[in-house]
């Protein structure tokens, strides 16, 4: 018989072969013993389908054999599945669910392999639902609809069984779960809506029981023991059993309950809230605070909040207990006034060490505890103490380091990690200009007087400067450190030029240190009349740089100037170091033995102020080289001197201070004088580029610009646009008084 005239299978005859298959399928499901199918049971199940679905119509069965295929299941869904499930409840049924969906599984990965042509060619051709569908819809329709409410239920109650700490079977639940996930045939909505929302419901209702009490009986770093490990755990649960895509939600309802609903409550508990953690210093509990917290939209809001407060606090006590220590000594010793406030700088540093190493460690780095240290220690930094500003105190602090004998004794690698830190203190301050000025006036005497002692801290600390506070905030700075090296130069080839030159030898030794105007504070240089002796040196050494260059003009700064003299008493020869000008003073008595105040003054033609201070050091002070008549502690106009020949001294070689001049306010007046230029001139830049602009932008702008160095007082910018007007560099608008016009 040949392929074509192939024996017609009519829709019953075949049908009932293809029935004993699949109850012999259903017996091997139902764990009867049946022999499992073999090769030729398989091909021979296949062939019968294949040729239903390949006889010529009228005998084309394949709509009717997809139809059968679905009611095979639904048969055997409603006379087994159901009943079998029906009886059991809560774990158990969860169980024989789990078994019957595992054994569906299989039965549809079988059948649809016998009834494989119809997928081939049938259903491809109609665009019907595929046979796994198929499969899987009728358990979907049959099965999940009646039961997933109670499934739910069952796996929810659980889950809280779990949370309450009892053991429970995870990979059950992972079953059960994987059935709400795979009978969305690739969407989540069955899991989602079947079972993720009512979970979540669950969850927040029972955690919101839990912290209402936890908050009342626990400490703030206890609840926050629980939290974390509440969350720790509901994590573990998603990897278990629950989908992946369930964690951020179900984590944020956990946040939700336990963190957002008792922020406030949480952080402002009154003995171990934010502010008791840190006043204690516990490190471990600030930082699981920042963890927990930092999950919670604007979570960490409130608690750099605090931190901003705790650290404002603690400055402002520094400053205060600064101010104490400072107004008790002031009766005493103004230096030890000095001393305290070295030691309130060392506190600060300390202080923003350590706080710095929480932002960085506790706080993870994090922006907002940067920005929240910044504006705290912008609050004290710029508080005062005892009448000095925080720039002064810091360009002290740093002269205290870097001067030889200062009160800091410190190795080479703390001085350059100490000199660090204040570059970053500085950062907080607003009047960087104030401290540069300071700085500049403390640097001039350290180089000047050779009170420095190391050239390269000097070096290290402004570059340190440099990069926080830009270029030209060192500039100067850097030229007198430069001004040295060369004056040093300028010394040796000035030696040179006098052991070539015997004429010219001045018959004293001679030092100058030749600085360039701009670099160095500016400093009053009075036509001294000088002692015989000390104008030859004077034009010696004028002569041997006019070799060098004939286009500077030398100006003799003497109140800068050292000397030693020899002292001849009647005990014996002591040698006295002393100022320029108090040398000139000595020497007038060289030639006469008694002089009155008037006489030392037009001699020297000094002013009232300096002759004052310098005889008071020769008089009245500690060495008294000049009798004065009357012996009084103060000088007067009318006072006489002569030279005390009867001074003693166990050493034989003393320095006679001249007493300082309190340079503060001059460097006020000239810092003040700086910011009025620096202000013209940001307002000519700011209108130059924009033509036109309203008195508020341009204060504005103006503030934004000169921010870097200081803060301009807006009173102060009016001021200095009135003047710009009456210069004629702006003008009014004529009809809005508020506008301004740049003039070219």
């Amino acid at each position: 018989m040949t392929m074509n005239e192939r024996k017609t299978i009519d829709l019953e005859q075949g049908w009932e072969f293809m029935q004993k298959g699949i109850t012999k399928l259903k017996n091997i499901l139902e764990g009867l013993p049946e022999p499992q199918f073999s090769s030729e049971d398989y091909m021979m199940l296949y062939t019968t389908i294949y040729n239903m679905c390949t006889q010529k119509p009228p005998h084309d069965y394949s709509q009717q054999l997809y139809d059968k295929y679905r009611e095979s299941f639904e048969e055997y869904i409603t006379s087994t599945v159901l009943p079998s499930i029906r009886e059991k409840h809560d774990e158990f049924m969860l169980r024989e669910l789990v078994k019957r969906w595992a054994n569906h599984k299989v039965m549809v990965r079988w059948l649809s392999r016998f009834f494989h042509y119809l997928d081939r060619y049938f259903i491809a051709r109609r665009s019907l639902p595929p046979l796994n569908e198929v499969g899987l819809t009728c358990f979907r329709d049959l099965v999940y609809l009646e039961l997933n409410g109670k499934v739910r239920d069952a796996v929810i109650s659980l889950i809280d069984q779990e949370r309450e700490g009892e053991q429970i079977d995870r990979a059950l639940l992972k079953n059960v779960l994987d059935i709400f996930v795979e009978i969305g045939m690739g969407q989540m909505d069955h899991y989602e809506n079947d079972f993720e929302d009512a979970m979540l419901k669950d969850t927040a209702a029972y955690y919101s029981r839990k912290a209402s009490n936890w908050i009342l009986e626990d400490s703030c770093p206890d609840y926050m023991l629980k939290a974390e490990e509440c969350l720790k755990r509901e994590k573990d649960r998603v990897a278990h059993y629950l989908h992946s895509s369930s964690e951020p939600k179900l984590l944020e309802k956990v946040q939700h309950e336990l963190l957002s609903v008792y922020a406030n409550q949480l952080l402002e508990k009154e003995h171990s809230g934010c502010h008791a953690l840190l006043r204690d210093d516990k490190v471990e509990d600030l930082s699981r605070m920042f963890r927990l917290f930092s999950k919670i939209p604007k979570g960490l809001d409130p608690v750099s909040n605090i931190f901003k407060q705790h650290v404002t606090a603690e400055g402002t006590a520094l400053v205060k207990q600064a101010e104490d220590a400072a107004s008790n000594k002031k009766a005493e010793k103004r230096d030890v006034v000095g001393l305290q406030e070295q030691v309130f700088v060392r506190k600060v540093i300390e202080l923003h060490d350590k706080y710095l190493a929480y932002v960085n460690d506790c706080f993870q780095n994090h922006t907002l505890f940067h920005k929240s240290l910044k504006e705290a220690f912008e609050v004290f930094c710029n508080k005062g103490v005892a009448g000095s500003s925080s720039a002064e105190l810091l360009a002290t602090f740093c002269d205290n380091i870097l001067k030889k004998g200062g009160s800091e004794k410190l190795s080479d690698e703390a001085i350059e990690e100490t000199l660090e830190k204040v570059v970053k203190l500085l950062a907080y301050i607003s009047d960087k200009d104030l401290f540069a000025e300071f700085y500049r006036k403390k640097l001039a005497r350290r180089l000047l007087f050779d009170k420095s002692a190391n050239d390269d801290h000097e070096r290290s600390i402004l570059t340190k400067l440099k990069q926080q506070c830009g270029g030209q905030f060192t500039s100067k700075m850097e030229g007198m450190v430069t001004d040295l090296t060369l004056a040093r130069e300028n010394q040796t080839s000035f030696e040179e030029y006098l052991s070539n030159n015997s004429n010219a030898n001045p018959g004293i030794d001679l030092t100058v240190t030749v600085l360039t105007t701009g670099f160095w504070p500016s400093y009053k240089s009075f036509d001294l009349n000088l002692p015989a002796e000390m104008v030859k040196c004077v034009e010696v050494f004028r002569e041997f740089y006019q070799t060098k260059t004939k286009h500077r003009k030398l100006t003799w700064i003497y109140s800068l100037g050292t000397c030693n003299l020899l002292g001849k008493f009647e005990s014996r020869n002591t040698e006295l170091i002393v100022t320029t000008y108090q040398a000139s003073a000595l020497l007038l008595f060289n030639s006469s033995d008694r002089l009155s105040y008037s006489e030392i003054m037009t001699q020297l033609n000094l002013t009232d102020d300096d002759v004052v201070r310098l005889l008071h050091s020769l008089s009245c002070a500690k060495y008294k080289i000049l009798n004065k008549e009357p012996n009084t502690k103060n000088i007067s106009p009318t006072d006489h001197f002569e030279f005390n020949s009867k001074f003693t001294d166990k050493m034989r070689r003393i320095k006679i201070p001249l007493p300082p001049v309190d340079e503060k306010k001059k460097v006020i007046e000239d810092v003040d004088k700086d910011r009025r230029y620096a202000i013209d001139a940001s307002i000519v830049r700011i209108m130059k580029s924009r033509k036109v602009l309203g008195h508020q932008q341009l204060v504005l702008e103006c503030v934004e610009q000169l921010g870097r160095m200081f803060k301009p007082d807006f009173k102060a910018i009016k001021k200095r646009i009135e003047d710009l007007i009456t210069r004629d560099y702006l003008e009014r608008d004529k009809t809005n008084p508020n506008m301004f016009r740049y003039l070219a």
